[in-house]
């Protein structure tokens, strides 16, 4: 019971936390490079040690260009009173990112090309971005496009942004050597202005994962956390990292994970990888039904990482997954619709795959032939005859470990099974399957290698 109430203060604080920090990352302005990105991090880097990297407007990445850095003060559409009507002040979603500047007298039939409307969501503003052509725009309510639609008469219409051919796009990363070399990754990003769901579940979600990691001891494999802008920043970092990531065998993409709706995951372009067992194993144990997206080269990063030269596994669990629900890309994606206790229940079951990915390991059997004498070595009642009879009463003295999990091991461990697929077998929770796994190493009847 102490336990019980240990781990529910632990996960309040961790939801108190986590809302803290929506609140604070929310409201600023992100976008594909600029002093936005590189605010959000350093608030990140208060609890967390980034590794901080920019790289320079103009690198060519494979087939894209790091564009110039896009900086922005202010924008607004107002009428010939001086009343603004669209204020970027008001909310940043107002301005289509990437905007080129622009200061000028347009009447509505002038400016309606420039605005972006979604008809049938009340109060709704859309996100929209212009990163590789230069071009401007505003994004308003249905509300703002009637009000502007029936003025007849000219607007003052102003962005005042700027472009920096100097500028840099910044990246960050947490490496944790473990002590194989065989590495997995999580990778997020963090360009999106004034969304909670698309991005700041994953963002803050790898941060605390990150920092569970370097907490605890020293992880079996190694762990790679990722912080880069969408699709250019993780092209970026796989420019760069190549040689480095040899030894990497997949990863996780977390994206869409704080909603107020049902738990999901989207499987790897292989579809039957380790690394979607590892996850189907994660929602079984906690009797979690998900729903399960087919992969489909769209999406977020895992598209970047699973690409041609690479072929990374790479899987994303999500919480209201980007594309299937009404507020994706809009203004409703705020803070009423995530908050801190949605994005905790993804973090568990995030928190349950890594440690089965980083604790999966190949038990190989020492017994030459045949079923190994659990009981010489105290790991069997020495009196037979009562396991499996409800009603028998064991003396406390002759209570063994966990038989079941135990035999599971033993009689898989050829040299050809790993401990998820034991634990598919078998039905039984990982956790049991690897505490029997450690117990009959120490004992000496199995020996853990790696696969």
């Amino acid at each position: 019971m102490a336990e019980e109430k240990e781990e529910f203060s632990i996960r309040k604080d961790e939801e108190k936390n986590l809302n803290l920090l929506l609140r604070q990352l929310f409201p600023i302005t992100r976008s594909l490079m600029g002093e936005g990105n590189r605010q959000t991090l350093d608030i990140i880097k208060d609890f967390l040690p980034l590794e901080i990297v920019e790289y320079p407007s103009g690198t060519k990445v494979f087939d894209w260009v790091i564009p110039d850095e896009w900086k922005i003060k202010d924008a607004f559409i107002a009428n010939q009173e001086g009343h603004r009507i669209v204020d970027f002040r008001a909310n940043n979603l107002h301005v289509v990112g990437y905007s080129a500047p622009i200061d000028a007298t347009l009447s509505f039939d002038e400016l309606r090309p420039h605005l972006n409307v979604l008809p049938d969501m009340e109060n709704g503003i859309p996100y929209r971005t212009s990163y590789y052509k230069r071009d401007w725009g505003f994004c308003v309510t249905p509300a703002q496009y009637k009000t502007l639609s029936e003025i007849d008469d000219v607007f003052t219409v102003k962005i005042d942004s700027s472009f920096n051919p100097n500028g840099s796009m910044t990246v960050a990363e947490i490496f944790v050597p473990g002590k194989s070399r065989e590495e997995y990754f999580v990778s997020t990003y963090f360009c999106h202005p004034s969304m909670a769901n698309d991005n700041l579940s994953g963002l803050l979600l790898t941060a605390f994962l990150a920092r569970d990691m370097l907490r605890h001891r020293q992880p079996e494999k190694s762990w790679r956390f990722i912080f880069v802008p969408e699709t250019i920043g993780a092209l970026a970092y796989l420019r760069h990292n190549q040689d480095v990531m040899e030894h990497t065998v997949g990863g996780l993409v977390a994206t869409t994970c704080g909603g107020p709706g049902p738990l999901g995951y989207k499987e790897t372009f292989l579809g039957d990888h380790h690394i979607d067992r590892a996850i189907d194993l994660a929602f079984r144990d906690r009797g979690i039904k998900p729903i399960r997206y087919r992969f489909v080269p769209d999406g977020s990063d895992e598209r970047q990482y699973s690409s041609p030269g690479f072929r990374f596994p790479v899987a994303s669990i999500t919480k209201d997954k980007y594309y299937e629900y009404p507020e994706y890309h809009t203004s409703l994606d705020n803070l009423d619709f995530v908050n801190g206790a949605q994005i905790t229940e993804s973090l568990e079951i995030y928190r349950d795959v890594v440690g089965i990915l980083d604790s999966n390991i190949l038990p190989i059997s020492v017994v030459q032939h045949g079923e190994p004498q659990l009981g010489r070595r105290g790991l069997y009642p020495s009196t037979g005859g009562a396991i499996n009879q409800p009603s028998a009463k064991v003396p406390v003295e002759d209570e063994a470990p966990d038989i079941d999990a135990m035999s599971w091991v033993c009689f898989m461990a050829d040299g050809s099974h790993d401990l998820i697929s034991i634990a598919e077998r078998s039905e039984l929770h990982f956790s049991r399957i690897l505490n029997a796994t450690r117990l009959l190493d120490k004992a000496g009847v199995v020996q853990v290698g790696e696969d």
